[in-house]
């Protein structure tokens, strides 16, 4: 059953759309990698990337591309082979994403922090017949070979790679006795990455990816399970950015300074950082491991006017403000915030502190990812909704039984997204895959709701739901309550099984500064705002979450017996 909303009129979220956007876009047929050498043209001095001071000029960072084109050609890269990204947001990242993208050939990003479980999995299940990785994980990587069925090249860099030369002579003296940099070990197939490019033609390499060709396969978070392989084409990287310029059309071309936190192997940071910077020339300030005091000092120091982060980053920033000044992040012009629900007690705290506001949005792996935004202007109003979608971008809440009628305005249900940003489908996965895309709608997982003004709040993920003798309890709803108790610094609710009730909430706790609490304590913060059968009963304290590399709560590691220590 289509959306009355958007079958018999426009869609009620439209009048809501900031002036000079529009519904619908007239999209560039242009890749990532077309906008790049453009930029290269057109803003040849300007400064692409910054990593640790060393700076690179978009003119350098094409010759560096076409360089790492020319040396994958050597190896016999053909058009469709996959190579594997297992790096942190240094300088070889973007080179080598580039150098892929314009061959044909398709990225797999890697999160270093994997498990060598997980890495053979991805590496594996894509095909990847090249990694390129960091001295730091290289020899574990070589130790794999025998597991990874069609590696035959593993390129390594190091952090030292590309430094000023007090801090490379620095980095030589001392990288090993800090752990930051290590010897790999003799292999055959195995090179290192300047070595690579110290004789390397800089010839000019034509772009062969097309539009509508694989670009990337993004790996899942794995967060409720075994990670899959979303598919993503060129198409739907470019227009996803072609979509955030229309909504963010202030922002300057060439003109902006861009803090490169996240992560670029989770597909927030890859998106909302990396392809959007390239293909608006700005620059991108790299910084793989994002502490709170070099990101503060790396968001004054270069007055940078953009700052994507996750809602852990923010909380990060704010556990620190007596250490730091956020009133002084003055230079910044939008904070966005994704990947997870960013809590209403982090946003007021931000927003005491800084004067200014987050824009919050919504997306996930499978739509590239981001499909609602929040309006300028519009938090004060309406404060925890993830905004409106995107151009170009369909919504509809359904009933979660059958999936199939659209529920009144207000009540909750299964979101579901449609738009040029939807992934053609799971890697090696068809029956997943069918399941997931039904007649070009993406069945999300995530209840919502959806106001009068046609706005969108996440209730919570339909697999974290709990059921508990037959009543819904929202995790998050309960989340939220909890932490408004002064002690109370993080928490997350999970249902467990149960005999008797089929399901029960279990609440794990964080306190502030390690503070004692009763449960008792947390139990009355509750009575009388949510009905009884929605309070846990069964509170677990821990010194800290399990988190994944952007901060997001593993609910499925907090779900073991050990957590609940049932072991």
């Amino acid at each position: 059953m289509m959306n009355q909303q958007l079958s018999n009129s426009m869609p009620l979220w439209i009048k809501h759309y900031p002036d000079g956007v529009n519904y619908n876009i007239e999209y560039q047929k242009i890749t990532i990698s077309e906008f790049m050498k453009i930029n290269a043209k057109e803003y040849p001095d300007k400064i692409a990337l910054i990593f640790e001071d060393y700076q690179v000029t978009y003119a350098a960072l094409n010759q560096m591309t076409d360089q790492f084109s020319n040396c994958l050609r050597k190896f016999n890269i053909q058009k469709g082979d996959c190579i594997g990204l297992i790096l942190p947001n240094i300088i070889p990242t973007v080179v080598s994403y580039l150098g892929i993208m314009q061959l044909g050939a398709i990225a797999v990003f890697i999160n270093p922090a994997s498990s060598d479980r997980e890495i053979e999995h991805q590496l594996n299940d894509s095909g990847a017949s090249m990694i390129i990785t960091l001295d730091l994980i290289c020899n574990r990587i070589i130790n794999l070979r025998p597991r990874l069925v069609n590696v035959k090249q593993i390129i390594y860099t190091t952090l030292g790679d590309y430094l000023p030369l007090s801090k490379k002579i620095s980095f030589s003296l001392l990288g090993k006795r800090r752990k930051i940099s290590v010897s790999v070990k003799k292999a055959q197939g195995v090179y290192r990455w300047k070595s690579l490019f110290k004789n390397q033609d800089s010839q000019s390499v034509p772009i062969l990816s097309e539009f509508k060709d694989v670009a990337i396969y993004q790996y899942t978070s794995g967060t409720t399970g075994a990670s899959k392989g979303v598919v993503l084409t060129h198409e739907n990287l470019s227009k996803q950015v072609q979509q955030l310029k229309s909504w963010f059309y202030y922002l300057e071309k060439g003109n902006e300074c861009i803090i490169a936190a996240l992560p670029f192997f989770h597909i927030f940071g890859l998106s909302t950082v990396l392809n959007y910077a390239i293909s608006n020339a700005w620059t991108m300030i790299l910084l793989p491991k994002p502490y709170p005091y070099p990101l503060y000092h790396a968001i004054t120091r270069y007055q940078i006017s953009i700052v994507p982060l996750v809602p852990a980053m923010y909380q990060a920033l704010l556990d620190c403000d007596q250490m730091l000044d956020l009133s002084k992040l003055d230079a910044v012009k939008v904070y966005l915030s994704g990947s997870e629900a960013l809590n209403v007690e982090t946003l007021k705290s931000f927003v005491k502190q800084t004067g200014q506001t987050i824009i919050e949005g919504y997306g996930l792996t499978e739509a590239s990812p981001v499909t609602h935004i929040m309006p300028r202007n519009y938090k004060k109003q309406k404060l925890g909704s993830i905004g409106i979608p995107l151009p170009d971008t369909q919504c509809r809440i359904v009933d979660l039984e059958t999936g199939e009628t659209d529920v009144p305005v207000g009540e909750p249900g299964e979101m579901l997204i449609k738009g040029p940003q939807i992934m053609s489908g799971y890697l090696n996965r068809p029956l997943e895959s069918n399941c997931t895309i039904k007649d070009g709608w993406i069945f999300t997982q995530d209840i919502a709701t959806m106001d009068q003004d046609g706005f969108f709040y996440i209730i919570d993920r339909k697999n974290d739901m709990i059921i508990s003798r037959g009543y819904y309890i929202y995790p998050r709803e309960v989340e939220e309550l909890l932490l408004e108790h002064p002690k109370v610094k993080e928490t997350c609710v999970v249902n467990y099984p149960s005999p008797n009730q089929g399901e029960i909430a279990v609440a794990f706790v964080v306190s502030v500064n390690n503070e004692n609490i009763q449960q008792q304590e947390l139990i009355d913060c509750c009575l009388g705002k949510i009905p009884e059968y929605k309070i846990p009963r069964t509170f677990q304290f821990l010194e800290k979450l399990p988190k994944n590399s952007v901060g997001k709560v593993l609910r499925r590691v907090l779900r073991s017996k050990k957590y609940l220590g049932k072991e």
